[in-house]
């Protein structure tokens, strides 16, 4: 099998963590590491602490440090930079505007005149305002930048969903959707149980789900892993590796990421969360999901408030 190279930009709690996730997994061959700080004894041990830990991985493992220029010849991209400690005390992503916002501004054109040709997926926050500036700056044709978006905050509304009903999560269709912030929304037109609608499985179970209590838990799920280890790493790094995954075997998935919208759901010019096929071109076509009336007013809500951070 022929090398799969990624490189990852930040080596924080979520960098260090995508790194570990997509070696654990066999993902990946060839990884560079990059940060844009003076850590380069904190890269050092990432890197050796991945290598000793290669004997018991079935497959090869290559880390290496470098630069930004060094990333051209990368398959895949990932964009961890972020001051984790700006959100200390806060409710809000949007501490980490600035700090990401100079971030990518420092590095972009050197990225670009790299001659990387590949995918860039974005983690840092507000994510989709990062994703938004960052395929502003580096001028990629539509769908090889994306970022995250809702899709960790999916994985939390069926897990919710999973709490409530007792049924697994891998039965569930649902999406989280718009802004990966507290705009977001659970649409409740395409909540399915293996075909059942969530309309459907309340009549055939007799019970009535709290949709709006389920909503707010997935919403706030990451603040009750932040407040209580300042800190999100391992559920966004297996969010990141499904989406290299995707990737690098062409899975064609639908799923849902920070995706450019030029018409689709009424929108355009934005980077929003919603569901869409994800390949080897990166995010491949954005997926349109039957909205109710409320749904899609809140769905623009969310997109005007991505457009005010802009």
């Amino acid at each position: 099998m022929s090398d799969f190279k990624v490189g990852i930009i930040g080596l924080g709690h979520v960098g260090a963590h995508v790194l570990y996730t997509l070696a654990l997994q066999g993902l990946a061959d060839d990884f560079l590491l990059v940060d844009l700080e003076e850590k380069k004894g904190k890269l050092t041990s990432e890197r050796q602490d991945v290598l000793d830990s290669t004997e018991f991985l079935p497959h090869k493992v290559s880390v290496r440090i470098g630069e930004i220029e060094d990333l051209g010849d990368r398959d895949v991209i990932i964009n961890a930079v972020g001051d984790i400690a700006a959100l200390k005390g806060t409710d809000t992503r949007l501490m980490e505007l600035e700090f990401n916002s100079k971030a990518i501004l420092s590095y972009a054109d050197r990225l670009r005149d790299s001659g990387f040709n590949g995918i860039l997926i974005n983690i840092s926050n507000p994510c989709d305002v990062i994703t938004k500036k960052l395929s502003d700056l580096l001028g990629f044709e539509k769908g090889k930048v994306f970022g995250t978006g809702t899709g960790l905050d999916t994985a939390r509304l069926k897990l919710r969903l999973q709490e409530s009903t007792g049924i697994s999560a891998q039965s569930l269709t649902a999406y989280m959707i718009g802004e990966h912030g507290s705009n977001q929304i659970a649409p409740g037109s395409v909540i399915s149980f293996n075909g059942l609608s969530l309309e459907e499985y309340e009549k055939a179970e007799g019970v009535k789900l709290d949709l709006d209590a389920i909503e707010k838990d997935a919403k706030e799920g990451g603040w009750i892993t932040y407040n209580g280890k300042f800190c999100t790493e391992y559920a966004i790094a297996l969010t990141a590796a499904r989406l290299v995954r995707y990737i690098r075997y062409d899975e064609k998935a639908v799923v849902p990421v920070s995706a450019l919208l030029e018409g689709e759901y009424g929108e355009s010019g934005l980077f929003v969360g919603v569901p869409a096929v994800v390949g080897r071109g990166g995010v491949e076509r954005v997926v349109e999901i039957p909205l109710s009336d409320n749904d899609k007013k809140r769905f623009h809500e969310c997109c005007e408030s991505i457009r005010a951070n802009l």
